[in-house]
């Protein structure tokens, strides 16, 4: 009798602890999750992010192949590019990159910059903790955006900010409107006009973040590997000449949800 009463509180202990221990985390996700939104609803309120036509300074990216859809891809060309004044976030945060916003999501921050890839993980854009994190760009990369592979990391929170809209690429509703297909940058150098080709979610792996190639035929054979992963045909041609941004992020605790983009336009700022 004496054994099973102890049998029984320690299974209610454990529970118990394991409902107090739930409960706690569910509370502090949630802390973290209301001061990200305030942090990003002060950035976007205090930072215009305005658009802009094409210029003198406009360059069109050449490609080693034709565009597979003609129709879209001009269509895209005529995209105006963001206008975003960065140094009132960099005199904030000195390791802001640019400003990033992607069609059809809740994407719309600036992104930064640390000597690892772990600091953003746990930190927000006024480097306060947070396990939100922020939007970040990977620390191998060229603030200039000027890799062949330029990677953003954000967590893909469940309650749609940082990368968790993402999710919405997976949907049949995103796919049908081709406006959404266009990812648009900023940094202190260009801005910038990306026309995504793949999107697909894949279990962990590193494979696609590499940042650097031997040759174009080397980083052909890579985007044409990653273009083959996609969900969707975007019907897009990708070159070795060409420069792509990916976007990674979190789909559960062993998949990650990918995008990429190849570079179409860009002006120098």
């Amino acid at each position: 009798m004496k054994k099973k009463r102890l049998l029984s509180l320690i299974f209610v202990l454990f529970f118990g602890g394991l409902l107090i221990f739930s409960g706690i985390k569910i509370v502090l996700w949630k802390i973290d999750s209301d001061n990200t939104n305030a942090e990003i609803s002060d950035l976007q309120d205090k930072t215009p992010v305005e658009e802009k036509t094409d210029d003198e300074s406009t360059e069109i990216v050449s490609s080693d192949e034709p565009p597979l859809d003609y129709g879209l891809y001009w269509k895209f060309l005529n995209t105006p590019f963001l206008s975003v004044n960065l140094s009132d976030l960099k005199a904030e945060n000195s390791d802001t990159v640019g400003w990033l916003k992607v069609e059809g999501t809740n994407v719309n921050y600036p992104f930064v910059q640390a000597s690892d890839n772990k600091y953003y993980l746990t930190h927000s854009f006024s480097k306060n903790y947070n396990s939100a994190g922020w939007v970040f760009l990977d620390y191998r990369n060229s603030p200039a955006l000027t890799d062949k592979n330029s990677i953003i990391y954000a967590h893909g929170r469940t309650d749609k900010t940082m990368f968790g809209s993402l999710h919405n690429l997976l949907g049949d509703s995103w796919r049908a409107n081709s406006d959404n297909f266009l990812i648009r940058t900023v940094t202190a150098s260009s801005s910038n006009v990306y026309q995504i080709f793949s999107v697909y979610v894949i279990p962990e792996t590193s494979d696609y973040l590499k940042t650097s190639f031997a040759s174009d035929d080397g980083f052909k054979n890579f985007a044409e590997t990653l273009k083959s992963r996609s969900n969707f045909d975007f019907n897009t041609s990708v070159s070795g000449g060409d420069h792509i941004l990916t976007l990674s992020t979190c789909y559960d605790d062993y998949s990650r949800i990918v995008v990429h983009a190849k570079l179409i336009k860009y002006s120098n700022n």
